[in-house]
């Protein structure tokens, strides 16, 4: 019998490992624990259950399933996990709102967005693992073209992305599907290329599917999704996992470009340090 994980990044382990093995309704708790750790730290079990579409006893069900005693033994982790990330009382206190539904009035609506976004956006480096970061970079790097895909919101980052790349001189096709040419835009990834996949719940369709065929083709394949557990971060090269702002069911996607944009700016300083060294080479040849 496995032993009952000892902090959230065992937790997150074990529950990812185990994801395909899970019941329907165990998975879909799965996802909202995973993606929403913050309200998962003090929200009521009564609560947590509503917002996850679920039943209490599910929620102790799951609990239960990783050899925890109840929920509250389990939830331990998740307000461990919170006070090392948000090392300030300002923030936790933020946190407990967030999780027990005290928002401001609606008048203030831009103030929420803003520090809704502005916490993310704190919290992205430390929840960013630098390894994935740098193989993302070296997969871009070393593809001839990078094709870009996103769909629905994700569309805005995947266009973005494009735009950026092409502004490092770095080769990109943005698919978009027009003229529900979607499948054979996918089908011109050449097998120098790479592609990269921006996707969040519910995954589009579309999106699956280009990812599906990649990883048949043996594409590089990096993806910037929401979730460990994300049907895309299973079958990727590299998975960049965000977690962005929520206010009143609405979600941001300040910290999705804030890292494409990393991945952009840091690709085009990779390039230029390659033809500074490619010029000095070639001084040294002629000298």
């Amino acid at each position: 019998m496995n032993q009952t994980p000892q902090d959230f990044n065992e937790l997150e382990t074990r529950v990812t490992e185990e994801y395909a093995t899970l019941s329907r309704r165990l998975q879909q708790t799965a996802r909202f624990l995973l993606d929403h750790p913050q309200e998962v730290a003090f929200a009521t079990v009564a609560k947590l259950a509503e917002q996850a579409g679920v039943t209490p006893s599910t929620l102790i069900r799951f609990a239960n399933s990783f050899g925890f005693k109840g929920f509250s033994e389990m939830q331990q982790l998740f307000r461990s996990r919170l006070v090392d990330e948000l090392p300030n009382y300002t923030e936790r206190i933020r946190a407990v709102r967030s999780a027990t539904g005290e928002t401001p009035d609606s008048t203030q609506l831009l103030w929420e967005f803003a520090e809704a976004n502005r916490d993310v956006l704190d919290q992205l480096p430390a929840r960013t693992d630098p390894q994935n970061l740098e193989r993302a970079l070296d997969l871009l790097e070393q593809a001839e073209i990078v094709h870009v895909l996103g769909t629905r919101r994700s569309f805005v980052v995947a266009s973005y992305a494009a735009y950026a790349f092409h502004h490092i001189e770095k080769r990109a096709f943005l698919i978009n599907g027009l003229g529900g040419m979607q499948g054979e835009q996918v089908k011109a990834i050449g097998a120098r290329d790479a592609l990269l996949v921006v996707s969040f719940s519910p995954y589009a369709d579309e999106s699956r599917q280009a990812a599906d065929e990649a990883r048949q083709r043996g594409i590089p394949l990096v993806v910037i999704t929401d979730s460990s557990l994300s049907p895309l971060a299973r079958i990727a090269d590299v998975a960049l996992i965000v977690h962005e702002a929520e206010v009143k069911s609405f979600r941001g996607l300040a910290a999705s470009l804030c890292l494409t944009q990393t991945l952009a700016i840091s690709l085009g300083v990779r390039q230029e340090k390659g033809r500074d060294r490619a010029a000095g080479d070639s001084d040294i040849g002629r000298a």
